[in-house]
């Protein structure tokens, strides 16, 4: 049974040790994507800087990736863009699950992690009169 998620609402990574990060469900976007710039690749190790202002703790994490691929992606306006992509969890409802993000420079946009189908499709049903079901769910505990 699919689950109804809002346009917004807060996730956790913690594989990567982040916490109530603003999560954007974008059904237009095939792949998702989350926020980071200084993406290098150094001997087999790919190395990026997680960013996001709402929290300070997190804004600028270094990471370190030893697995990881390289993807063509378009975006809105038909340009293709050569990203890096990683594997994580990610928990939303409760539950956790695998996702694939893309590494992008997201400065121009609000949200630091973007869901797009890919993630979405045969889980979810996009309610965008609705916001933070599954962090509301998750304070009410």
């Amino acid at each position: 049974m699919k689950r109804t998620i809002g346009r917004i609402d807060k996730a956790d990574f913690p594989e990567l040790g982040l916490y109530d990060i603003a999560v954007k469900i974008d059904t237009g976007a095939y792949t998702s994507s989350i926020h980071c710039q200084n993406v290098i690749e150094d001997a087999g190790v790919l190395k990026c800087n997680f960013l996001d202002k709402e929290h300070p703790g997190y804004d600028g994490k270094e990471f370190n990736f030893k697995e990881y691929q390289i993807k063509k992606v378009k975006s809105s306006n038909g340009i293709v863009q050569t990203r890096y992509m990683i594997q994580t969890t990610l928990i939303l409802f409760d539950e956790q699950q695998t996702i694939q993000l893309t590494l992008s420079d997201r400065e121009e946009m609000k949200f630091p992690v973007l869901l797009g189908r890919k993630f979405l499709n045969k889980k979810y049903i996009v309610d965008t009169g609705l916001t933070n079901l599954s962090y509301k769910q998750q304070t009410q505990k």
